[in-house]
């Protein structure tokens, strides 16, 4: 099934969630299917496949970068394609104004492998490269502007929130006495000063010891939860009757915002739980496909190890 769904992909990108994210979208041909975080298209080009041939598929992304996957993505599909360059939030928000319906939606958050792969964009903690992660080039804030110019308290506070990092005031002290000396303008010489900040025991631990640092400043510069929370209403609105969102987050804190989104859809009432009866007279808006978020198999993982932390959460408007 997997490898299947693999082979359908267009693009070198592999995918997340491929089939699950087929299986439970339900794309049919004719509809109308907005894949908000194209990054190098695989999902867009399993979901346009779908479509076999009828319906439209609009793509967006922020980053300037992924106008030539979806040149490429363009010239290989049947289907009408449009692509929309901006923050999931803002032209989601524009197409809803606009009365553009959508079917299906699909939200694959964080950073891609478009993205990864690239050294020069700064996200890798594994690779020396200027200290940028901005998914938007054009955008004012870098990490390298953050990491130099945020007070102790306030670099402490990224990195706890963010990154839920255990030694977060630690690596924030280090950080600030080192920038004194020379700023930081490298990958390479933050990764040093983060592994040099912490306990010897915990460098060997849970993964590479920047891993939480770098989302943590990725979510920052990004403004990421932010976005999320308001890609996840804009879309809704864009919805159709019995459309279908979809969302694949990688942290706690992504899949939070979106669990406690569709539950509030899905309640509805929403008057004191004391109340003997409802008198606010709301009703459920959504129905959330699964009660807990879907994961990769242990095969896909066999394929796909950069997937291990993907959760999918797909609701029906109701």
């Amino acid at each position: 099934m997997l490898r299947n769904a693999l082979q359908t992909n267009a693009t070198d990108h592999v995918p997340v969630l491929a089939d699950e994210v087929r299986e439970l979208l339900a794309v049919q041909p004719g509809e109308t299917v907005v894949d908000a975080t194209f990054g190098a298209g695989g999902h867009a080009a399993l979901l346009a496949a779908d479509l076999r041939g009828r319906g439209k598929l609009i793509a967006i992304d922020r980053d300037p970068g992924a106008r030539e996957y979806f040149d490429r993505f363009a010239k290989r599909t049947p289907v009408q394609t449009r692509f929309l360059r901006g923050t999931a939030d803002v032209i989601l928000g524009q197409l809803a104004d606009n009365g553009v319906e959508a079917h299906a939606i699909l939200l694959d958050l964080g950073v891609s492998s478009m993205q990864i792969d690239r050294p020069e964009r700064g996200f890798s903690y594994a690779v020396d490269a200027p200290l940028d992660m901005r998914m938007d080039t054009s955008a004012d804030v870098t990490a390298a502007g953050i990491v130099n110019e945020a007070d102790e308290r306030d670099l402490a506070t990224i990195f706890r929130r963010y990154g839920e990092e255990r030694y977060a005031r630690q690596i924030a002290r280090a950080i600030t006495r080192r920038r004194k000396e020379q700023p930081f303008e490298r990958t390479g010489d933050l990764v040093e000063t983060i592994r040099a900040a912490i306990p010897a025991p915990a460098r060997f631990g849970d993964g590479h010891p920047a891993k939480r640092v770098f989302q943590a400043l990725r979510i920052a510069v990004n403004d990421e939860l932010g976005s999320l929370e308001a890609a996840l209403p804009a879309a809704f609105s864009m919805l159709r009757s019995d459309g279908r969102l979809g969302v694949i987050s990688f942290h706690s804190l992504e899949d939070r915002i979106v669990k406690r989104f569709m539950r509030d859809l899905e309640r509805g009432c929403d008057c004191p739980p004391d109340f003997p009866v409802c008198v606010c007279g709301k009703q459920p808006e959504l129905r959330a496909l699964s009660r807990k978020p879907v994961r990769p198999s242990v095969a896909e993982l066999a394929v796909n190890p950069r997937g291990a932390s993907a959760r999918l959460r797909v609701g029906v408007k109701v």
